[in-house]
């Protein structure tokens, strides 16, 4: 794991103001920051004054020659994944502490969205920090290692799953027993899934997405055109 602190793309309040929320992009196996960041201009017309980072993950795939990982899975053991994704959480609990303090915000002022295994190192440092964030939005993931919740939960944010029904790499299942073991945790927590849909984000699931969001930072329902144009 390399020690090296985060960087990757950002997007810039579409005000132009001071970011009154931080919304926070975490990647899948084999991508980088640029392909996430790209829902920002989006959710920009829905969250005006948010600033948008979809921080690289620390290392090389080591699945593909290109892209970047959190944290290994060439062997899909629970013990090693959880060893994993264990590893990784500082990293995101350093830059979740640096973003806060270079804007001034509140951790209730702070919204994770993940993706695979971007989702995968939420549900496991985000429940594990001091202070709940004010959501966790994940697609297509999982919590690993359900069975280790009670040993050191120290948070529940409000979480939303979102699966393709027809996912090929994470199968929907997953996220069908994460929110159930979260739920038993009790934890505020829901899971939708995507019909005809495979490892990926869609209209539909995006705007879920969106009204989640919403709730989690209680904001009013958008009813004005800009809400509109995320459908």
């Amino acid at each position: 794991m390399t020690d090296a602190a985060l960087t990757g793309p950002e997007h810039a309040p579409a005000t132009g103001e001071a970011p009154d929320r931080l919304i926070v992009f975490l990647h899948g196996l084999g991508a980088n920051g640029n392909d996430l960041i790209s829902l920002a201009p989006i959710l920009a017309q829905v969250f005006p004054r948010a600033h948008f980072v979809a921080p690289d993950a620390p290392d090389p795939c080591d699945l593909s020659p290109m892209g970047r990982q959190w944290f290994s899975m060439q062997d899909l053991k629970t013990e090693t994944l959880f060893e994993g994704v264990k590893a990784a959480a500082p990293s995101l609990d350093a830059f979740l502490d640096q973003q806060m303090d270079r804007f001034g915000l509140t951790p209730d002022r702070v919204a994770v969205v993940g993706f695979s295994q971007g989702t995968m190192l939420a549900l496991h440092a985000l429940i594990r920090r001091e202070q709940p964030i004010a959501a966790i939005l994940g697609y297509s993931g999982m919590l690993i290692a359900p069975g280790a919740l009670a040993d050191d939960l120290a948070c529940r944010p409000p979480t939303l799953l979102i699966h393709g029904e027809e996912d090929e790499v994470v199968p929907p299942e997953m996220s069908r027993m994460s929110g159930e073991a979260l739920k038993i945790a009790g934890f505020d927590v829901e899971v939708a899934f995507c019909k005809g849909l495979g490892h990926s984000i869609d209209e539909p699931g995006l705007r879920l997405g969106v009204e989640f969001l919403l709730r989690a930072f209680g904001d009013k329902p958008v009813e004005d055109e800009a809400a509109n144009d995320v459908n």
